[in-house]
């Protein structure tokens, strides 16, 4: 019977990683920004300066760290045009295309709940 209680109290030294899918997802949507950048581009291919008009509070940094986290992930793609100054244009990948549902679902929650 004693062997029984310290089995299932067993706690490992180190934590055990278990592959969560919402896990996953979260760690590619990281960050406050990432969901209204997201919001922002499901409208269409954006400039940085739209971007950062359209998102209220967000400083140029955290523009553009958001964007190159989203871009490293294969949310958003990033397109540069050499015109003087040099253009450049984010728009939605097919990967982040296929989060809209998740935009709606969210939606949806606030205006129920908030």
């Amino acid at each position: 019977m004693k062997a029984a209680n310290s089995a299932s109290n067993y706690i490992p030294k180190n934590p055990v990683s278990i592959e969560c899918n919402i896990e996953k997802t979260l760690e590619v949507l990281a960050g406050k920004w990432a969901f209204l950048v997201l919001r922002e581009l499901q409208g269409g291919t954006k400039r940085f300066g739209e971007l950062q008009r359209n998102i209220e509070g967000i400083s140029p940094r955290a523009l553009t760290s958001t964007l190159r986290h989203l871009e490293d992930h294969g949310v958003l793609e990033r397109c540069v045009f050499p015109t003087v100054p040099v253009t450049v244009e984010y728009t939605l990948t097919p990967k982040g295309a296929d989060l809209h549902q998740i935009l709606h679902e969210m939606k949806l929650w606030s205006a129920k709940w908030t």
